[in-house]
């Protein structure tokens, strides 16, 4: 069964001077202040598009390994998973780097490598990320 999950930014004024507010819609945890500052120069107590894949990347990336590993009869200990997503202005996000560090008994390094591999190229925000059909439903208010 298919799940979809919610969130919603409200934007005043123009990208480089206006300002805005995401908020996580379906787990209720919080709105967040977003500017073309926190995005292209300093956080300075604000998120941006990037951190919140990174931090989607980085979740769906340790959950798809845990499952990996699990599978494969050696579930981990623990998984220490941080993403970070670079952004340059005018140009895009230009590179995603995944670092996992992980506890696993009886495994080898270049069995938990290949795990983690696996784990990067078939997690679902690594698929999506790819290139997923997007609808758009846009109308003046």
């Amino acid at each position: 069964m298919a799940t979809t999950r919610n969130a919603s930014t409200h934007w005043e004024g123009s990208l480089f001077e206006g300002a805005g507010q995401v908020t996580l819609q379906s787990s209720g945890i919080g709105t967040y202040d977003v500017t073309w500052a926190s995005r292209a120069e300093e956080p300075n107590g604000r998120t941006s598009p990037e951190e919140l894949i990174a931090a989607a990347h980085s979740s769906c990336f340790s959950m798809a390994l845990s499952n990996g590993l699990a599978k494969a009869g050696t579930p981990p200990t623990a998984l220490d998973t941080s993403a970070e997503v670079d952004f340059v202005p005018g140009t895009g996000i230009t590179e995603i780097r995944l670092t996992v560090r992980g506890s696993v008994e009886g495994m080898s390094n270049d069995d938990f490598v290949a795990a983690a591999e696996d784990a990067k190229a078939n997690c679902p925000v690594s698929q999506a990320l790819k290139a997923v059909p997007i609808k758009l439903d846009a109308a003046l208010a």
